[in-house]
């Protein structure tokens, strides 16, 4: 029959095992190695330690013996190992950084955890804590566009003039047309929402027809000029500018924000604006919708009435975004700018940098 070892500690060797044993800086393989020595050392068996400690009697065994032989350097040695060198680190996530920011697979158009660290050969794990570190996020991509209008700082400059520093006896509109917004019905019933489940939604759909929204802001009271038309053709602006010059104080000019859709610069709607002098037109640059205040409602009613909407007939869409029109104008807030135009125009100059610096995709 096997004997373990018999364990004697001098009053140094069991302050430092129990320092050791306690401490929450100490490597995690030399705290259980303590542990170990310090049982054996109170005459508890192999098989005790292990079950008290999660660890196999084989392990036990061998820091006893360890420290039966070579004192507390038996089992200090190797305990604090780092793993891979620092330096071997440093070049492996420099190299995960590079192909993701220089290279892609050959086979996709953005790396993968997988492919990536197939490539460099590391675990999942160790790419998805480099892309973290460095908020690297290949599977995502934002949209944009620099306008390459020759009069974009002219533009910029006018209608973020109109917006901070609007002029007297006059009214600022954001006008734009949302086209072709569908009614669609769905083909089955949606499940309801409650505790526990998403409201759920086929994705199938029966196309009822279509319908335009033309809309203007009032900037100074944030009310909302709507109309919804069959179609998106000159004739239809010259009724919302008509519509306008209705619904706004007659004593008042108009200054409108439009973009640069060649409806609104129709021979026709030049000439009806010719002859109504209260208006006066202001394009945004090309490529620059975000400039006009109006899409960020055609944003907020897309998310909170059309999207996710059921309309059987073209009828029950325009009702649907003439009572969401009514409901807005119930309670309107005053939109305030607050960007400079300069401070846009500085964004824009290091975008066109960016752009010319980086190699075409």
């Amino acid at each position: 029959m096997r004997v373990a070892v018999k364990i004697e500690l001098t009053e140094s060797d069991r302050k430092i095992l129990t320092k050791w044993s306690r401490g929450r800086s100490t490597p995690a393989r030399l705290v259980i190695r303590a542990q170990i020595v310090l049982a054996a050392a109170a005459g508890r068996e192999n098989q005790d330690i292990a079950a008290e400690l999660g660890c196999t009697r084989r392990t036990v065994a061998t820091w006893r013996n360890r420290f039966a032989e070579a004192g507390l350097l038996g089992i200090e040695k190797d305990a604090s190992r780092p793993g891979r060198p620092a330096s071997v680190r440093a070049q492996t996530e420099k190299e995960i950084i590079r192909k993701t920011t220089q290279e892609t697979p050959p086979n996709a158009t953005q790396w993968s955890v997988r492919s990536m660290a197939k490539a460099v050969g590391v675990s999942k794990a160790t790419v998805q804590r480099v892309w973290r570190d460095s908020n690297l996020k290949p599977h995502r991509m934002k949209s944009f566009k620099v306008s390459n209008d020759p009069r974009f700082a002219e533009k910029l400059v006018d209608i973020v003039g109109l917006y901070l520093n609007p002029p007297e006896h006059a009214l600022v509109l954001s006008c734009d047309e949302k086209s072709q917004i569908q009614a669609l019905d769905r083909t089955q019933k949606s499940l309801p929402l409650f505790h526990g489940r998403q409201k759920t939604m086929t994705h199938d759909y029966k196309r009822n027809g279509t319908t335009t929204l033309f809309a203007a802001i009032d900037l100074a009271n944030g009310k909302i000029i709507g109309d919804c038309m069959p179609r998106h053709r000159h004739q239809e602006w010259i009724r919302f500018l008509k519509k306008i010059d209705a619904e706004t104080p007659k004593d008042l000019d108009l200054h409108l924000i439009v973009d640069n859709y060649a409806t609104h610069k129709h021979p026709k709607v030049i000439n009806w604006l010719k002859r109504h002098k209260r208006f006066h037109i202001h394009f945004t640059p090309t490529s620059s919708s975000w400039l006009n205040v109006i899409e960020r409602w055609f944003r907020d009613i897309t998310q909170n009435r059309i999207r996710n909407g059921v309309f059987k007939s073209v009828e029950q869409l325009v009702q649907a975004i003439r009572e969401y029109i009514e409901h807005h104008n119930a309670d309107p807030k005053a939109f305030v700018w607050t960007a400079k135009a300069e401070d846009i125009l500085e964004k824009v100059t290091r975008a066109r940098a960016a752009l010319n610096k980086s190699p075409s995709v």
